[in-house]
């Protein structure tokens, strides 16, 4: 295993992989940056790639692996805070994940991706479309009308404020509520396969990067292939 550090923007790179191979890449790589990236890695034997960076970043690393057809390759985040994909899959963050990305286990995880080829990693969320400034208030977002289903359980039917879906280092995968409390206090997850959604127009970010436009469909899945977290 030869680890190799992505270093996204400029994420600050914990001392444990200052000595490590480094490559700098944009805040959110896109498919040239890992052309190159992985022309230059030919020679690099059993490549264990460090994503140093955003949730955004880490999600795009895996989904380039998948379109390439690489997922035989072992992939470690580290973060410097706390975010949506560390408590997916109990990561650590700082120096702490970099030790972890350097001496840790290799674990086989679902791959969870939507229906346009994105890998998710930490929460996509999903809203009615944005309400223009001036507009019954000071902007924000229209509540989602619709409705989803997890596998073949109802998430819901009608309007509510959205809905939160994540990711599962666990089978059956992928896990998916409404942003509602219940009058207990807590989320209800739906937990299974697949989620799939209808809607007039609805507003989807995943993992911090918001969809360039309003959807009227969209499903997330279990991938027909796993990859390998390093933790």
């Amino acid at each position: 295993m030869t680890p190799v550090v992505l270093r996204c923007g400029d994420s600050p790179v914990p001392l444990p992989l200052g000595e490590v191979m480094s490559f700098t890449l944009p805040d959110i790589p896109e498919k040239d940056d890992f052309t190159d990236l992985m022309s230059q890695l030919q020679v690099v034997s059993d490549p264990r790639l460090i994503v140093v960076g955003t949730d955004a970043a880490f999600a795009a690393t895996l989904t380039r692996l998948m379109r390439l057809e690489r997922l035989d390759i072992e992939l470690a985040y580290v973060t410097e805070n706390r975010s949506d994909a560390t408590e997916a899959y109990r990561l650590s963050t700082g120096a702490k994940a970099a030790r972890a990305a350097l001496k840790g286990a290799v674990h086989v995880v679902p791959l969870i991706r939507d229906d346009a080829g994105i890998a998710l990693v930490g929460a996509a969320t999903v809203t009615g479309p944005i309400r223009p400034a001036g507009d019954r208030g000071n902007g924000g977002t229209e509540e989602l009308v619709g409705e989803a289903y997890v596998d073949d359980n109802k998430l819901f039917s009608g309007t509510v404020p959205g809905i939160r879906i994540v990711p599962s280092p666990k089978l059956p995968g992928i896990k998916a509520s409404v942003d509602r409390r219940s009058r207990w206090g807590g989320r209800r997850w739906l937990e299974g396969r697949a989620i799939q959604l209808g809607a007039p127009a609805a507003r989807l970010v995943r993992d911090g990067v918001p969809n360039p436009r309003d959807l009227k469909r969209s499903t997330f899945y279990r991938h027909d292939q796993t990859w390998l977290l390093v933790r």
